[in-house]
């Protein structure tokens, strides 16, 4: 599928930062656990999210030839005082500047190692995009606030990605966490309700035994999940319950439960 626009993964990537440092403004508890991953608290989450920007700055910035080790992003560790959430903010916001400035300097086809293959500053821009969207959400649950819609163009692009990802981790590791991903002759269907005209945000997705394939548009399907655009996004990433009001499940259930069990890495 068509990618977004590179400047507009760059302005996404300042919105969410920013989406992030209203969570910690507002007083939300650090030490609260983080439901959607129970391992992490919400320091525990914004410091992972930091680390993987900084890191990412450095990657993008030095046009990084080869992997580049985590402790060689300058300030990746944060905050020498655990607890503080305005040292946070503060952090959070000067990675995301600078990951951005990085960004926008080497524009789409800059040269950058990546895991993926794609050795580009644009496949970063669209990575760290959605690394925020979904741990945006995961920095709201954790606070207790509802979480935000999601642009539409961003929210389908997620899916998109995500979908790619799949399909990769299936490709490179046969024998991986995505190999159960298989049933031939089902499918599911992704059905944004609430999206405006000319945003196509329909997904058919298949399971063959030669591996996930996927395509926009509206089909049939052996289940399909259906509501607002970021509920079917988060719904997708194991964010929200298949049961959140406003989601409807119709057809094979225990089809799509595979399907979240299995893509549960990342």
């Amino acid at each position: 599928m068509t990618r977004l626009a590179h400047d507009r993964y760059c302005d996404e990537i300042a919105h969410q930062v920013g989406r992030f440092g209203a969570v910690l403004s507002s007083g939300a508890d650090l030490s609260a656990t983080v439901p959607t991953c129970p391992d992490w608290t919400l320091e525990d989450l914004v410091r992972h999210v930091g680390r993987a920007l900084r890191w990412t700055e450095l990657t993008v910035r030095t046009r990084a030839e080869e992997e580049v080790p985590l402790d060689r992003a300058p300030g990746a560790e944060g905050p020498p005082v655990t607890g503080d959430a305005a040292a946070l903010e503060a952090w959070l916001a000067e990675t995301g500047e600078s990951v951005v400035r990085a960004l926008r300097e080497a524009g789409p086809d800059g040269r950058a190692w990546s895991w993926s293959g794609d050795h580009t500053a644009g496949f970063w821009a669209r990575r760290m995009t959605h690394e925020l969207v979904v741990h945006g959400a995961d920095a709201a649950l954790a606070a207790g606030r509802p979480c935000e819609p999601v642009a539409a163009e961003v929210a389908a692009d997620s899916i998109d990605e995500w979908l790619e990802i799949v399909q990769f981790v299936q490709r490179v590791l046969p024998d991986g966490p995505a190999k159960g991903l298989r049933a031939p002759g089902r499918s599911i269907h992704l059905h944004a309700t609430d999206t405006a005209a000319g945003l196509d945000a329909e997904w058919l997705i298949e399971l063959p035994e030669e591996g996930v394939t996927w395509r926009r548009g509206h089909e049939k399907a052996s289940v399909a999940l259906r509501g607002p655009l970021t509920d079917v996004l988060l719904a997708f990433y194991r964010r929200l319950p298949l049961d959140t009001p406003g989601l409807q499940v119709v057809g094979d259930r225990e089809l799509l439960e595979l399907w979240l069990e299995k893509a549960a890495f990342g």
